[in-house]
């Protein structure tokens, strides 16, 4: 593994040369196909009202201590996560643009189509699905490699400079994220230590089938893992 290059066989591009990399119109599909599912699974997650994911529970506690809105603190935590893109060399692409603008809208809609539950067991059910969704739609649009949103980026960037697996990474991330919200008073739930402790080992899974290859004669890029 070169220090461009994740365990799972992503590769650290620049935006152009992600767009040159081969497989374009298969890789476009499945990044929105990717983004769409992320806003299904935001809108399980939000609909079961079983508990934020750890970055909504930080994003709660952090404006608790800040004069700004909810959605001024989350756009400020984004734009401070993609800060840390810099020391970890990771690099942005169409993704990181379609994820800021699309991931919104996307969640919107499938929040005005999916009815909140009313039973306890069909609300544990959005929540299994929510994570689940969350782990394929993240592999999906990651997998297509045109970038990351500014959370997923730091996952594949650690993953890259380190050299640990995408679960070991993810799941890292977001028990220090949600013990970083809950010290600021964010409200946790049974569903948010669900996603901390599930959406990493199910992401390395479906990774492990929807990295793409890429085809760039000038550059050696890793293969993605069988």
């Amino acid at each position: 593994m070169t220090p461009d290059s994740s365990p799972l066989g992503l590769a650290n591009l620049g935006p152009i040369a992600q767009l040159r990399a081969g497989r374009l119109p298969e890789r476009l599909v499945r990044l929105l196909a990717g983004l769409w599912l992320y806003g299904v699974s935001n809108a399980l997650l939000m609909q079961s009202t079983l508990g934020g994911s750890p970055w909504v529970v930080f994003h709660q506690g952090a404006s608790r201590h800040l004069p700004l809105s909810l959605g001024m603190v989350m756009v400020s935590v984004a734009v401070a996560v993609l800060l840390l893109w810099i020391p970890l060399r990771q690099m942005p692409g169409l993704g990181t643009v379609a994820n800021t603008f699309l991931l919104g809208p996307f969640t919107d809609l499938n929040l005005h189509w999916l009815a909140a539950p009313e039973s306890l067991p069909l609300r544990c059910a959005y929540l299994i699905g929510g994570v689940a969704m969350c782990a394929l739609a993240t592999a999906l649009y990651v997998g297509a490699q045109l970038g990351t949103g500014p959370r997923d980026g730091l996952m594949t960037g650690f993953a890259r400079r380190t050299g640990w697996s995408i679960r070991r990474v993810r799941t890292s991330i977001e028990i220090v994220v949600l013990a970083c919200g809950v010290a600021l008073g964010g409200v946790a739930g049974l569903g948010t230590l669900v996603f901390a402790l599930c959406v990493g080992p199910i992401t390395q899974f479906f990774m492990r089938y929807l990295v793409l290859r890429l085809e760039a004669p000038e550059e050696k890029l890793p293969a993605a893992v069988s």
